[in-house]
């Protein structure tokens, strides 16, 4: 094609789509669904009985590229048991200020704690709402769960729940009083405030 039939060439593109009906997505009263595994919103799941899938092992937060995750794990005790295994996750943070929602955490989950919902409706107007703790992530209650901490179901192992022996939560089953979840009586965002100047729920990070 000579040098000179290009700009005719490219402006016909251009009037071609000016006459072409105009398609305009009436959002947000009409929302389009999303393909069944598109990356949203995280959500951090429970066993059948209510205890929590996270055992704190942070290796979400150490696959997360844009080191957007921050976790603090604790022991289990039988007074107080918030997940099958030793430990749980104390404070879950995922700041969506930084998340790319590439899904390399959910990869790196080895309990399969960590999902991805199709929530993708993020925008707020503060920089530190958008610092999602777990008490934002974790999952709902559904039927037949007791919400956390409670005793590990009677005669099953670590194993048994992750291998889907254990359905429901066992009958008589009670919540336990809750000690070491946040004993100073701190708002969430600030649960981690003492670890650093750069961690997620910092005044320093939050106020930038």
């Amino acid at each position: 094609m000579p040098e000179f039939e290009n700009p005719v060439a490219g402006f016909g593109v251009t009037f071609k789509a000016m006459f072409k009906k105009r398609l305009t997505e009436q959002y947000p009263e009409e929302k389009k669904p999303t393909a069944p595994r598109f990356h949203g919103r995280h959500q951090l799941n429970r066993h059948p009985d209510g205890l929590e899938k996270c055992v704190g092992c942070e290796l979400c937060a150490w696959a997360c590229p844009a080191d957007a995750i921050y976790v603090e794990g604790a022991d289990n005790t039988d007074e107080e048991r918030y997940s099958p295994g030793e430990r749980y996750g104390r404070v879950y943070q995922i700041n969506y200020l930084r998340c790319i929602l590439c899904g390399l955490c959910v990869e790196a989950c080895p309990t399969r704690a960590l999902t991805m919902t199709n929530e993708y409706e993020l925008a707020d107007r503060t920089r530190e709402s958008l610092i999602y703790t777990k008490e934002e992530l974790l999952a709902g209650l559904e039927e037949g769960m007791v919400d956390t901490p409670h005793a590990i179901f009677p005669g099953m192992t670590e194993k048994d729940y992750y291998r889907g022996l254990v359905t429901e939560a066992a009958p008589g089953t009670v919540r336990q009083e809750a000690h070491s979840e946040n004993p100073k009586n701190e708002p969430p965002q600030a649960a981690a405030d003492t670890f650093g100047p750069d961690e997620p729920a910092s005044e320093a990070v939050s106020e930038k």
